[in-house]
């Protein structure tokens, strides 16, 4: 038994389709942390996200939606970080080689 050009056979093939014909996994249960709905807060701004995590929070915040999530708070994102806004400063790396160089000159 051949498919797409020789990329399965026999076996493989047959064990593939098995697979994704029971729609089992094998992976082991309960093992895997919960994965929740998370609001992620940047405290050095008024930036925040509802995303999902495996992270945990005793705080919880009300969403736009109306509903309680736990929060997690960070001090950095792409709303506050220079490189994102623009006010990021390029360093003068040529200069930090030739420090090197003559440093280390043999």
């Amino acid at each position: 038994m051949e498919a797409r050009g020789d990329i399965f056979r026999g076996h493989s093939l047959i064990y593939f389709v098995a697979l994704s014909a029971t729609n089992t996994h094998p992976m082991k249960s309960n093992i895997h942390p919960a994965y929740n709905d998370v609001i992620f807060v940047d405290v050095s701004c008024d930036f925040s996200f509802l995303t999902r995590s495996t992270m945990k929070s005793k705080e919880t915040m009300k969403w736009t939606d109306g509903k309680e999530y736990p929060v997690i708070k960070f001090e950095i994102s792409s709303k506050s970080h220079p490189f994102y806004t623009g006010k990021h400063k390029v360093m003068d790396a040529g200069g930090r080689v030739d420090k090197f160089k003559k440093r280390y000159a043999r």
